[in-house]
């Protein structure tokens, strides 16, 4: 019995000493704010507008090289279009910054926090189930991203009718015609650490 005892005893510590050296703790980097940018583009009828928000806060977690969490948050605010003459896009950006889209003067931020992470089995892809919240409405939302030691970049597909951004959506509105407004609007990210 001492031997048996003794022999599980070597065992375990073997196994705890492998288990200690071979990984690493879970770590996280912050984001330059500077270098992050998030572009966003939204569709109508008649064509397309694009424009940048700026990232507030927000890290990336890894442990064993590996991606395993991470968050960022966005200042609603800072909504630029870039596409339009100084006028038009401040009229426009004014539209956005309103209740009928984005509301920033009640939600000033919108957040996303990964829940989930999946590596793909080719290069340093992964597939990401998050939580995405706009407008205090929190949503699960899917992408891929791809991975270096100097960030990460994805292209974020959004349903903002989900958040209750319905103001020119052909889905709730009849007759648009060249007014309506696609109810998807994407986001391409591009998350750098300091």
């Amino acid at each position: 019995m001492k031997n048996i005892l003794t022999l599980s005893f070597l065992v375990f510590a073997f196994l705890t000493a492998t288990y200690a050296h071979n990984t690493e703790p879970t770590h996280g980097g912050e984001l330059d704010l500077e270098a992050s940018t998030v572009t966003w583009t939204g569709k109508k009828v008649t064509g397309s507008h694009t424009g940048t928000v700026a990232i507030k806060s927000g890290s990336l977690d890894f442990k064993n090289h590996q991606l395993v969490g991470g968050s960022f948050e966005i200042d609603m605010t800072t909504i630029v279009c870039t596409d339009l003459s100084a006028n038009v896009a401040q009229k426009l950006v004014g539209h956005l910054s309103s209740g009928d889209f984005f509301g920033t003067a009640d939600h000033p931020t919108a957040s996303l926090v990964i829940k989930e992470i999946s590596k793909s089995t080719k290069g340093d892809a992964y597939a990401i189930n998050a939580d995405l919240t706009i407008k205090g409405i929190t949503k699960p939302v899917g992408f891929t991203t791809e991975v270096s030691e100097k960030g990460a970049t994805a292209v974020i597909t959004i349903d903002r009718t989900a958040y209750d951004i319905k103001y020119g959506s052909g889905s709730f509105f009849e007759n648009l015609g060249d007014k309506a407004i696609d109810n998807e609007f994407q986001l391409s990210v591009n998350l750098v650490m300091k």
